[in-house]
């Protein structure tokens, strides 16, 4: 029986040992997907307690815990952080299988050096231990402490990056790089979408009255992005759609609008079209790559959406994704020359083939894996899920070229996924060469995994 999470922990051949040991272990990152606060980061936050660090906006454990029959003020409520993490223990403890069980226990190895077992008896000693290290961490060193490079968080375009500037302004030595997110400029059909234009407007200094309008003050937000060090965008959408319409069909759409008429659903998808065209090929022009997350349900459960809002846990596998419109989309932008480097994620598992073969339509010489399947991502970045994505990218493509992990976290302990990931990969390239698969070529392995743990990432966003 092998120990419990030892050094070799999801390493189960002397070449994935040697992989990860050797190559993966100590490389930095580059974590160019997260939601981490600029705030907190320039204001150098420190945490008075593990709940803090752990519970405060975790939607993963939040879910969890729900699942275990913990009583929602243990959770989101009243309770007190300590009666929080007792509950989030008891929880932990009985978490087999879940990803939540070995991520928390290489953060509490790796950022407070403790080597037992979380759960319901050991939680006042770890909730001790990590309340007493905590005086002496803050954010920037539990970046800087996590060999983290750069790292991107993700904002609205009305958002005016006061705390991005002042982090470049005081030298912290990792990047920190605004990710342009304008979600909110493509729901026309939201209930506050003409406030949202207000705000987007005041943040750009100009008006915005037509369709012409709102792209050119989404060009200017990318200026003031772009002089940030920005290198990639974000579109959360349940499905991509492509629905092409006449520019005076799209101009009339969003005249109504600010007129106070809500779109058809039809429209709507006419207008989110028309818009994301313009935003990809303003990416194209400036180098940015282009990130699309679809394939997800948010907000299922209205009682708890009512009660805490969006990211509370209650979003889910979605099944509306079209690969066909996916591709006439990207096919729309390749035609003309303007389809930026981009990265689809989905958050269904079948899609993960359909991924890889619409991608190879699209790849140019223009970059080593122009289009990228992301990692596993939400509910797929588990073991299984990222052998699936990982095994998947390789049947079809290059895994090769892969830009590897992310955290997608608002933590700051998060980076522990990145070792998570690092294991599975060395252990899925391990179990290939062992098994007669693929040759035992040092240099060629060694390119493989510094690639996809690093550098591929580096050289992918020009950082």
């Amino acid at each position: 029986m092998k120990a419990f999470m030892d050094k070799d922990f999801l390493l189960s051949t002397e070449t994935a040992k040697h992989l990860f040991h050797d190559y993966a272990e100590q490389l930095p990152i580059i974590d160019y997907h997260c939601h981490l606060s600029p705030r907190e980061i320039y204001e150098d936050r420190q945490f008075e307690n593990i709940t803090q660090v752990w519970l405060g906006g975790d939607h993963y454990k939040w879910r969890l815990m729900r699942s275990n029959g913990v009583e929602e003020r243990y959770i989101t409520g009243d309770a007190s952080d300590r009666e929080k993490f007792q509950k989030w223990a008891e929880t932990l403890g009985l978490a087999i299988g879940n990803p939540l069980y070995h991520w928390s226990h290489l953060e509490l190895r790796n950022y407070f050096g403790y080597q037992g077992i979380l759960n319901g008896d050991t939680a006042g000693e770890v909730w001790q231990l990590c309340n007493e290290k905590l005086k002496t961490m803050s954010a920037r060193q539990l970046i800087a402490g996590s060999r983290v490079e750069a790292l991107c968080t993700t904002d609205d375009p009305a958002d005016s990056l006061e705390w991005h500037k002042k982090i470049a302004e005081d030298g912290f030595a990792v990047k920190v790089l605004p990710t342009f997110r304008p979600d909110q400029a493509l729901g026309i059909e939201k209930p506050g979408y003409l406030d949202y234009l207000q705000s987007l407007a005041e943040a750009a200094g100009d008006e915005i009255h037509c369709f012409n309008c709102l792209v050119k003050v989404l060009k200017k937000r990318m200026d003031a992005f772009d002089a940030l060090g920005c290198r990639i965008s974000d579109h959360g959408l349940e499905a991509v759609t492509y629905a092409p319409a006449e520019k005076s069909e799209i101009m009339d759409i969003f005249k109504r609008r600010k007129a106070g008429q809500i779109p058809t659903a039809e429209e709507a998808r006419k207008f989110r079209t028309a818009l994301l065209l313009a935003l990809g090929r303003e990416y194209a022009r400036r180098g940015w790559a282009m990130q699309i997350h679809f394939g997800v349900i948010r907000n299922n459960a209205q009682r708890v959406f009512k009660a805490l809002g969006p990211d509370a846990g209650v979003d889910s596998i979605g099944d509306a994704a079209s690969i066909k419109e996916l591709a006439a989309f990207l096919n729309a932008l390749d035609e003309t020359g303007e389809l930026p480097k981009t990265i689809l994620y989905s958050l269904n598992p079948n899609d993960n083939a359909a991924i890889e073969t619409v991608m190879g339509c699209f790849q140019t010489g223009e970059a080593v894996g122009k289009l990228q399947h992301g990692s596993g991502w939400w509910f797929n970045d588990h073991k299984q899920g990222m052998i699936e994505q990982m095994t998947s990218l390789a049947n079809e493509g290059m895994l090769a070229g892969f830009i590897g992990m992310l955290t997608d976290s608002r933590s700051f302990l998060s980076y522990a996924r990145h070792e998570y990931f690092r294991r599975i990969l060395c252990d899925l390239v391990g179990s290939w060469v062992e098994n007669g698969e693929y040759p035992n070529d040092e240099k060629a392995l060694k390119q493989i995994i510094e690639g996809v743990c690093c550098e591929n990432a580096r050289r992918y966003l020009g950082l």
